[in-house]
C-alpha cells in the first residue's frame, strides 16, 4: 500500500480542485495512482451532479454585461441553492464569463427545449430547400432517405450552435460544453447551478438603417438648389 502524503493530497486538489478528505480518500483507493484518483474523483462528483439534479435552485445572481463601449449588453441569471454559494468568487466569475461568451457567440435558447416547433420547422424547410438547391446545380438526385438523413444532421448541429449550454464554452482551454462547465461547477461547489435565462442586445439590431447613395444625394441637393 503506498503512503499517501500531504504532497501528493496537495497536488491532486491543485488539479481537480476537490476536498481534501475527498483527495485523500480518492489517493488512498487508487493506492497512491493520480490519474486513478482523478477518475474516481470525477465519478463521484457525477454523482452528486445526479444528486442534485431535482434540488432547487432558487439563489443566485442576475449579471449585467456591457461590451463594446455600450455596443452589445447581456442581462444573464445564473441560479445556485444558497446566498453562501451565490457570493463564493468562483461562482461570480462563472456568472461573469458566461456573460462575455454569450456576447461574443449568441445563443437563442438555454435549451433545446426552449426551441418552439415552429421554428425547428422553418429550419427545416431551409435545409430542404438548400438541398434542393444543390441537386439543381449539380443535377443529381438524392434518395428521399438520404434527404431526411442529412437534413437531420443539419438540424443537430444547428441547436448546437442556438443552445447555450449545446455550445463550446469559449473561456475554457480545452473543447468543453457550457452544460458540462456547469456539471463540473456543481459538484466542485456542493450545489446546483442552472442557468435560467438571458436576454442579449445589440445595438441597433432589428432596426432597418437608411442607405443612401452619394452620388443620387448630391444630385438631389443641386437640383432642389
Amino acid at each position: 500500500m503506498t503512503q499517501v502524503t500531504a504532497q501528493m493530497v496537495k497536488s491532486l486538489r491543485d488539479r481537480t480542485g476537490a476536498g481534501m478528505m475527498d483527495c485523500k480518500n480518492a489517493l488512498v483507493e487508487s493506492d497512491g495512482d493520480e490519474e486513478k484518483a482523478i477518475e474516481e474523483i470525477q465519478k463521484k462528483g457525477l454523482a452528486k451532479v445526479a444528486k442534485k439534479a431535482g434540488a432547487i435552485a432558487a439563489e443566485g445572481l442576475v449579471h449585467a454585461y456591457i461590451h463594446g463601449g455600450g455596443r452589445v449588453g447581456v442581462l444573464l441569471e445564473v441560479n445556485c441553492q444558497t446566498d453562501f454559494v451565490a457570493r463564493n468568487e468562483e461562482f461570480k466569475q462563472f456568472v461573469d464569463e458566461l456573460a462575455m461568451h454569450i456576447a461574443s457567440e449568441r445563443p437563442e435558447y438555454v435549451t433545446e427545449s426552449e426551441i418552439p416547433a415552429s421554428e425547428i420547422e422553418h429550419q427545416k424547410v431551409i435545409f430542404i430547400g438548400q438541398l434542393a438547391e444543390e441537386a439543381k446545380e449539380t443535377g443529381k438526385e438524392r434518395p428521399a432517405a438520404a434527404v431526411e438523413k442529412i437534413v437531420e444532421g443539419k438540424l443537430v448541429k444547428w441547436k448546437q450552435g442556438v443552445c447555450l449550454l449545446d455550445q463550446l464554452f469559449i473561456m475554457a482551454e480545452d473543447k468543453i460544453t457550457i452544460a458540462d462547465v456547469v456539471d463540473q461547477l456543481t459538484a466542485k461547489i456542493g450545489e446546483k447551478i442552472s442557468i435560467r435565462r438571458f436576454v442579449r442586445y445589440e445595438r441597433g439590431e432589428g432596426i432597418e438603417k437608411r442607405v443612401e447613395n452619394l452620388a443620387d444625394a448630391v444630385a438631389a441637393t443641386i437640383a432642389d438648389a
